[in-house]
């Protein structure tokens, strides 16, 4: 009985590997062969087309990055679009763009005005802006280093005179920020002939503002000299929530992804008149004012008359301008 347990216990063991060898020669067999997937070859004579990098709203002033070559399909192209090996890429940075363009569409020719066209400057303000210029020097322009594009803040320096006879109080006073630069002199690219940014001293600079805040800048060259401070390219977090908390911004109703994408942008490219700093002469050096100098006491008298009253002989008249009243003698004895 024992012998014929191990027996059977051997054939279904047998039967049992047998079994499962060839069910793993059937799947084997049976699995589907393995296809890498190979890219589509360009033909040689496919033309390329300029597409624009990301979304480019009416006014944008393009730079190196805003727009590249890329393959497009023969029969879907326009005699407008710019093709590779006919248009000059470096001759397009500085243009301003008229009609606005989504990211991958391609760049026409209509939507595009170059520096020096009719209505360049006009297009490239925004809507409800204003361009106003602003006399600048080597050192209060950044050393050249500000292009058409960039971002700034509006410097005042200026002396206030108060009553005393020292040195007037010097301060320097951050008046606007976030203002976009549109022409430094009658230069609107910042590109050279071979396409790559030229520094250079200029003059004038010429900004893209809100009509109130032209009429601070026209104030402010009279008031003292200006100056440019340059922004970063990055985003300043702290002024976008204060701008985004303030009660004159309306939000978006809803979820709306691209009506709050198209809120926040309208917000950082807004200038800024409110919340400005500023630095005194004291700031900078223990020997210079922090305040306005005040008015300084008259002298005593040597007669026993009191401080600051003044004792004449004979007839006097009495003249007043403004808040200061003097005694003048009239000829008496």
């Amino acid at each position: 009985m024992e012998a014929k347990k191990i027996v059977l216990l051997v054939g279904a063991l047998f039967v049992a590997v047998t079994t499962a060898l060839l069910a793993r020669s059937m799947l084997s067999s049976s699995s589907a062969p393995q296809v890498n997937a190979a890219s589509m070859p360009v033909a040689a004579d496919q033309p390329h087309v300029l597409v624009a990098t990301k979304a480019l709203p009416v006014g944008t002033i393009l730079d190196a990055e805003s727009f590249r070559f890329q393959p497009w399909p023969k029969d879907l192209v326009e005699q407008a679009y710019y093709l590779k090996g006919e248009a000059d890429p470096a001759k397009l940075a500085g243009s301003v763009v008229r009609n606005a363009i989504t990211a991958g569409q391609p760049l026409t020719q209509g939507s595009l005005i170059k520096p020096g066209d009719r209505g360049f400057l006009a297009a490239a303000l925004g809507p409800g802006m204003r361009a106003v210029t602003v006399p600048v020097s080597a050192q209060s322009s950044v050393a050249g280093f500000v292009f058409p594009g960039d971002r700034i803040d509006l410097v005042l320096t200026q002396s206030v005179s108060g009553g005393g006879e020292g040195e007037p109080l010097k301060v320097s006073e951050t008046i606007l920020r976030n203002l976009r630069v549109l022409a430094t002199d009658q230069r609107m690219d910042a590109m050279g002939d071979d396409g790559k940014p030229v520094v250079r001293t200029y003059s004038n600079v010429t900004l893209e503002v809100t009509p109130k805040i032209a009429e601070k800048i026209a104030v402010a060259q009279t008031v003292g000299s200006l100056s440019l401070s340059l922004r970063s390219i990055a985003d300043n977090a702290a002024e976008l929530d204060a701008a985004i908390a303030g009660t004159d911004q309306d939000l978006p109703d809803g979820a709306n992804p691209n009506a709050e994408k198209k809120m926040i942008a309208s917000l950082q490219a807004r200038p800024i008149d409110r919340g400005s700093t500023y630095s005194t002469g004291a700031d900078v050096s223990r020997y210079q004012r922090s305040s306005v100098p005040a008015k300084q006491a008259a002298p005593a008298d040597p007669n026993g008359a009191p401080a600051g009253t003044a004792v004449f002989q004979g007839p006097t008249i009495r003249v007043a301008r403004g808040t200061n009243v003097t005694d003048v003698p009239v000829g008496g004895k």
